[in-house]
């Protein structure tokens, strides 16, 4: 899918393009706002929008930007707002203490983040070592989605039921 695309629509006179939307226009009706430290389109969804980006380490006004993959899909912002509200983000952090496999998976991904962004000591969503407890859903499921194999986030995006909408969400 191309980083912008045009609505276009049929005149008598032929086809006239009415408007360019760019990945980082998409992004900011998601979001609501400006997108801060965009750098591209990670993962899509089925209709071709973007569901996860990939932010630079720093904005543009210089400030630290700690999570590298950033939810978009209003769909899966949603769900996984609902699992936090649920109390989703103290019961995985026990499931990791719990879980010996978990937490391996959940160290792996923060060394991954930290090799991917050296300039950060942190891992996913800024999460320094040691921290002992998970901090936002939807950068472990971000991260799952940019970066396939992530053990615990896989079982965190199983448990949103259908991972994509019957339609567009962002239309």
């Amino acid at each position: 899918m191309p980083a912008h695309s045009a609505a276009a629509t049929r005149t008598p006179r032929g086809i006239r393009f009415a408007a360019v939307t760019t990945d980082r226009g998409i992004v900011a009706r998601q979001i609501g706002r400006e997108p801060r430290a965009f750098r591209r389109v990670a993962v899509r969804c089925p209709f071709g929008k973007p569901a996860v980006t990939e932010q630079a380490p720093f904005d543009d006004a210089g400030a630290p930007f700690p999570t590298t993959f950033w939810l978009t899909c209003p769909y899966l912002v949603a769900q996984v707002s609902r699992i936090e509200a649920a109390g989703g983000v103290e019961r995985w952090t026990q499931s990791v203490r719990d879980d010996p496999a978990l937490s391996r998976s959940l160290v792996r991904a923060h060394e991954e983040q930290r090799a991917l962004r050296p300039q950060h000591a942190g891992g996913i969503a800024g999460a320094l070592p040691g921290a002992g407890s998970l901090k936002c859903l939807h950068a472990h499921v971000a991260f799952a989605l940019a970066r396939p194999g992530y053990e615990l986030g896989n079982l965190i995006l199983a448990e949103l039921g259908p991972l994509w909408p019957s339609r567009c969400c962002t239309e």
